[in-house]
């Protein structure tokens, strides 16, 4: 458990176009409360919360394990305040969960959070534009490039939409503004959303690849994928970590 923890920390440290995924999961764990609950949304959001969360006694979290269902986040965030109205809750949401229901969820939490003896409610968007996780799983398991048709999302600045309810909006795009980010949101006085944008190259790479994921994703880029660079990339900055001598902070 320590190696792999010197590797987590490693791989969130590894550069990306704007800001890795797995770097904003690094920064809240150290930061969370004792008290904390955190909720995530299927897609790649529960890859890195598996992965980079250290949750301590006291701690909860709650994702959707077996069904997998798209667009929980939101709404499991808003159950856990009126379940525990005295705790601080964390939401992370891919931008394809938030175009399907958490935008609208916005407005649920706009109506509620006065109640909340706690207000801290925050919702950190993946923003990368794509549905991250169908498309590694297309190239991973089907060795299908990347069907932009499909999987390329409209961009839509989440951080404009939560502040023209009141919320605290916290836009970040650049992988130094990711601590500061919690460190406002953890502060703030009512429910904040955190619109960072993530690169969708970065891969959720499984700790033991099997051979056929490599071949299949071997075969997805020669097929022509248009974030082929990006992916190889950042694929082998990622998996080389797991072999680098990592001392421990």
């Amino acid at each position: 458990m320590a190696r792999w923890w010197e590797v987590m920390d490693a791989e969130a440290m590894v550069d990306a176009d704007p800001v890795n995924p797995m770097r904003l999961f690094y920064e809240l764990s150290a930061r969370l409360p004792d008290n904390a609950i955190v909720t995530a949304d299927s897609g790649s959001s529960a890859n890195w919360y598996a992965r980079q969360l250290k949750f301590r006694a006291g701690m909860r979290g709650s994702l959707s394990g077996n069904l997998a269902s798209m667009g929980p986040g939101v709404p499991y965030g808003i159950g856990a305040k009126f379940g525990s109205p005295d705790r601080p809750v964390i939401v992370f949401a891919g931008d394809g969960a938030m175009q399907m229901n958490g935008l609208a969820e916005l407005i649920t939490i706009k109506h509620y959070w006065h109640e909340w003896k706690d207000p801290r409610l925050i919702i950190a968007v993946l923003h990368n534009d794509d549905l991250n996780q169908v498309t590694w799983e297309m190239r991973a398991m089907e060795g299908a490039p990347k069907f932009t048709e499909s999987q390329t999302l409209p961009s839509v600045d989440y951080a404009a939409f939560a502040a023209s309810l009141g919320l605290l909006a916290i836009p970040v795009d650049k992988p130094d503004q990711v601590g500061p980010a919690w460190d406002a949101a953890l502060a703030a006085d009512r429910p904040a959303l955190l619109d960072v944008r993530t690169d969708p190259d970065v891969p959720p790479i499984p700790p033991h690849a099997t051979f056929e994921q490599m071949k299949d994703a071997a075969a997805a880029m020669l097929a022509g994928d248009e974030n082929r660079w990006g992916v190889i990339k950042e694929g082998v900055m990622t998996k080389v970590q797991e072999f680098l001598p990592h001392a421990r902070n």
